[in-house]
Parts: C-alpha cells; structure tokens; sequence
C-alpha cells in the first residue's frame, strides 16, 4: 500500500477484505477507505458479491489489483468494472484481467512479497526492499489501552520481559506439537524477567490452556507464575501486545506476520514452508530468527496430504532449538 501510495500520491484507494482480517488494514495511512466483504456460502455469497460488484462498477475505479488471485477475488475484479484490471496468469480465470502477470505453478523459494509485488511491477513501481516497504498495521488505541490493563492485571511490570508464546495455526500442517511449547516455555522462564503471555486463535482455546496447564505442571510455584493466562486478544489486541513485548514465538501463520508489523524479535517455525517464501518481510536489522527441520525430500509441500505421515517437518523441530533462539533475541 505504500508504493501504491507513492505511485500514486493523490489516487483514493480502496481496499477489499474479508471481516476476519480487516483489522489489519483499518488504520492503514496509505488507505482512504476499507470496503468489507462478507462471505456466505452458497448461492447467497454469489448473490451478495453480484451486488458488491454491481456497487463497485458504479464507483467508477480505474484501476483494480487482484493480489488475492483466487476465485471470489476474481470475481470482484472482474465485476468491479474497472478500466484496468491487475493480476496473474491464472487458467480460466486469466480473461478477466486486462494485464496479466505470471506466476510459477510450483513451489518457489521466493518471498510471498515478491510474488505479489510482480503486480506492482506491471505498473511501473520498482522492485521491493523491506527495509523501505515492510508490512504495516498501525496500533488501535483502543486496543493498546485494553492491553495495557490486562497486563498490569496479570501483574506484569515495566522491566518483565514479555514472551509472545502464539500456539495454534488454521492449518494442522503449521501447528508445532504441544509438548515442544511447553518445553520450551519451560526452558525460556529460567530467565527470572521472563514472563510468557501464551495466545492462540479464538477456536483453539483449548491448546492455550494445554499449553499454560502444561508447563505450570512442570515449574516449582514461583517459576509457574510465569506462565501467564491473559484470555483472547483481537487481532488488534494482538498488534498491541506485541508492542509491549520482548519475543514473538509461533509459527508460519496470521500472528507472525501481524509481529513483523513490529520491531520485536521474532521466532518463527516453519515445517511445511520456507523462509525464504515467508520470512517475515521487514528491516533485516531487526532480530528475526528462522527455525526448521533442514532438507527434507517432502519439503516444502502443498500442505494437503502429509506424504510420510508424521508431520516430521515440524515434530522435529526441537524445543531446545526455539527456546535458545528465544534468550539470545535478549542480547541482540
């Protein structure tokens, strides 16, 4: 959004999204307007983007960018009615763009950013550079504010160094076992400022408190206090959190590239992915560290079908590992 910005310095843009992730984007600077868009299943989601597209169309936008690329995305460009239409070579839906870009039908170990930014490319918008195009969400006061009383409620103080522990994932190929969180944040709260907040999606509640129970179990009674229940946070409540923390520990999902936003040091897991396709995208000079099994045959992979079956991309990532990389972030 900022090159686009920068491209086109008094253009409105607009923005598309879906509710889920729109507190990404809300308080954009480089945005004038979010337009959301639910999704319903079936023949009411057709009819209601039908009816976004019949709204956007009389908008009269000159130009669209699909940098979703998959089917409703499409769509919309399509309906938008846009005089130019951005995005990729994709087959039976190529016809709906009037520029079209390429992209490679296998698994690449380029960033995700520069995939998405060979559309930027097509309109004449030089290559990225993270230190000057890093990913953004500005902070939401009112989420700032909401964190800042939960953390003086755990009793967390200005000095503790707080631990970001994120340990769910929407895909079960991205999910680092139980067992090893726990370990680790056992390990990690031998150090006495220490003090690890564990967060998980809203459907996966359930695993944060395994994990919290977990290693409470396994610490005498002053290091277990360490161990921190703070409930749910938003994704906005997530972006301030971060802020006020030490680490980010999690694995190649939302959460990790909602901390690249941030300049907190980053631990990042990646089973079936590569960093190098999904780094976090932000000044190099900030602590960010990368953690994976190494060469395997069967990575990375499509994440649909696990080929020896037991996951060993990320179960052999050990806890140890993270743990290290989690106490030398303090004296980076």
């Amino acid at each position: 959004m900022r090159a686009l910005r920068r491209r086109f310095p008094d253009a409105s843009i607009s923005y598309i999204v879906e509710p889920h992730a729109a507190p990404v984007v809300a308080h954009n600077p480089h945005i004038d307007e979010v337009i959301v868009a639910p999704r319903a299943a079936g023949g009411r989601g057709l009819v209601a983007d039908l009816a976004l597209g019949r709204q956007l169309r009389r908008r009269r936008f000159d130009l669209a960018i699909d940098f979703h690329g998959g089917p409703r995305a499409s769509l919309l460009t399509w309906l938008s009615g846009a005089r130019e239409r951005v995005g990729y070579d994709i087959a039976g839906r190529a016809w709906m763009y009037t520029r079209r870009v390429p992209r490679a039908r296998t698994l690449q170990p380029r960033h995700s950013v520069e995939n998405q930014w060979d559309l930027l490319s097509a309109l004449d918008i030089p290559g990225p550079d993270p230190s000057r195009d890093a990913v953004q969400m500005p902070v939401d006061a009112d989420a700032a504010a909401s964190v800042a009383t939960r953390l003086s409620q755990a009793g967390i103080r200005d000095a503790d160094r707080i631990v970001v522990m994120h340990v769910s994932a929407g895909n079960p190929f991205r999910r680092w076992p139980m067992e090893h969180f726990v370990s680790a944040a056992v390990s990690i709260v031998t150090d006495d400022r220490c003090r690890i907040v564990v967060t998980s999606g809203p459907s996966d509640r359930g695993a944060a408190e395994q994990v919290i129970a977990g290693a409470r179990a396994a610490l005498p009674a002053a290091r277990a206090a360490r161990i921190l229940s703070c409930g749910e946070f938003s994704l906005a409540e997530l972006r301030a959190l971060l802020d006020r923390s030490a680490v980010y520990i999690g694995g190649d999902s939302g959460p990790l590239h909602i901390a690249a936003t941030t300049r907190t040091a980053i631990v990042g897991l990646y089973g079936p992915t590569l960093p190098a396709r999904s780094a976090p995208w932000r000044d190099r000079t900030l602590p960010t560290v990368s953690v994976d099994a190494g060469d395997l045959p069967c990575r990375p992979c499509d994440q649909r079908v696990c080929t020896p079956g037991d996951y060993r991309c990320l179960t052999s990532i050990r806890p140890e590992r993270v743990a290290d990389a989690a106490l030398r972030c303090f004296e980076a």
